[in-house]
């Protein structure tokens, strides 16, 4: 990776806290699920003692589900090891302040056993495998997630108490690019807004989406590592800051039966000049490289092998449906929403998006697999079929997976996985994706309820 200037220097902090203006710091690393995990230290302890040594954190944080409850099936954490620790150390380069806590700044950690070795079935772990991959080839990957939330009027205690049904969206109808409908909640959007540009991030803009109460906020694309730490930074900061506000957001990918919350990824390659090696040539500005085209025929061969990277919770596949602009088919195409895979920009801005990852997607996993799976393309120089002309969603493309235990068996038989990741953070995945099934096929829902409480 490039050397960068943080967003806070560490001799910054240093006068932040002697002056008193800083007095807290969040150390956390993104777990499986793509949330922050970690401790709030009293910043003079953190100078004195954790800035050097680390701290350290249960190792269950990566073996627990959703509801944080101790599961089975998970090699490197279990009751059997004693649910031991980890050590937390941080990534200085992420040292930034967070405007919605007062007194406060944040830094993201790395994770490591006893030994100083790393533990490789942790997000950010898998993710920098894999750009040292791509970086033995003299490339880094530029990155852009475009990430979807829908804002209701009611406190999260309020939709906890609810079980979340009857709930009242900022907006009552469809704002797609209204600016009318932004408007009407602009408060919350200018504040999530002005605190991310405080905390480093570049912000670019807001806008409305489909479903009553969507939104986007979108940040300027940079080096993949540092916009998928800043993606888990803007989510966890844009829920606190709803909070604040007396409100809630959700970046569930479906939380009913109109658009779900999409999280769709760009990605384009640059080589040690910055220069985008995926742009065609100087006769041919609008074309790809062959590079490109092997990356980008990588992507077909591995997206529904990789589904589980991209779409990782049983609410996840709900999001897949004809019409929806969410994609169903494995195909490519130009400026085409209807594919998975959609070429956009020329030139130096010539890139690919991804258009399977929901707003639940884990940004450091889903950004692995698309490298991953772009190396496969480029180390078999495998070749890119045509691309979709029209409507993928009936043009016979092969599907991608309809459930989390589909995508789930796929990942598992994967070749390319295993090749690319290793038996280790196969399995890991593999078994995050079992405790999820198996906690949905033992609930009962609200729709059994409604079908068969009084008719059968």
């Amino acid at each position: 990776m490039a050397d960068r200037t943080p967003p806070l220097a560490v001799e910054e902090l240093h006068a932040l806290v002697a002056g008193g203006e800083i007095d807290t710091v969040v150390l956390a690393f993104p777990d499986m699920q793509g949330r922050l995990q970690g401790k709030r230290f009293a910043a003079r302890f953190f100078l004195d003692e954790v800035l050097e040594h680390g701290t350290e954190g249960c190792n269950y944080l990566l073996a627990v589900d959703a509801d944080m409850n101790t599961v089975d099936g998970y090699a490197m954490s279990s009751w059997e090891r004693g649910y031991g620790d980890f050590a937390m150390h941080a990534d200085l380069a992420t040292l930034r302040r967070v405007p919605w806590n007062e007194g406060t700044a944040l830094v993201i950690a790395d994770l490591a056993w006893d030994d100083g070795s790393p533990v490789v079935a942790a997000p950010r772990q898998i993710l920098r495998r894999q750009l040292d991959r791509l970086a033995e080839l003299g490339l880094t990957a530029q990155v852009g997630t475009e990430l979807e939330f829908i804002v209701f009027k009611d406190t999260y205690e309020q939709a906890w108490d609810a079980g979340y049904r009857g709930l009242t969206p900022a907006n009552q109808y469809n704002i797609d690019y209204s600016v009318l409908g932004t408007g009407r909640i602009e408060p919350l959007l200018r504040r999530i807004r002005n605190e991310m540009a405080g905390a480093g991030l570049t912000v670019e803009s807001a806008k409305g989406e489909c479903n009553p109460g969507q939104h986007e906020i979108a940040f300027r694309y940079d080096e993949a590592l540092v916009t998928c730490d800043q993606h888990a930074v803007y989510k966890t900061g844009a829920k606190e800051i709803a909070a604040q506000e007396g409100v809630s957001i959700t970046f569930m990918a479906k939380y009913n039966e109109r658009e779900g919350n999409s999280c769709h990824i760009h990605l384009s390659l640059a080589d040690a000049d910055g220069t985008n090696v995926m742009a065609g040539t100087a006769q041919d500005p609008g074309g790809m490289s062959e590079l490109m085209r092997h990356f980008l025929a990588g992507q077909l061969a591995a997206l529904r092998e990789f589904s589980l990277l991209y779409a990782p919770h049983i609410n996840s596949y709900k999001r897949f449906q004809p019409g929806s602009f969410a994609p169903t088919a494995v195909a490519w195409g130009r400026d085409n929403r209807t594919c998975a895979l959609r070429v956009v920009g020329h030139g130096r801005s010539l890139r690919f998006e991804n258009r399977l990852p929901g707003g639940d997607v884990n940004p450091h996993l889903a950004v692995a697999g698309m490298v991953a799976a772009g190396l496969y393309g480029v180390e078999h120089k495998l070749e890119l079929p045509e691309p979709c002309p029209g409507n993928a969603y009936t043009a016979g493309f092969a599907h991608v997976p309809t459930t989390l235990r589909e995508a789930a068996e796929l990942w598992e038989n994967s070749a390319i996985a295993e090749a690319a990741f290793g038996d280790e953070v196969v399995a890991h995945y593999r078994n995050m994706a079992r405790v999820e099934t198996d906690a949905f096929d033992a609930a009962v829902t609200d729709w059994e309820l409604r079908r068969s409480f009084e008719r059968m």
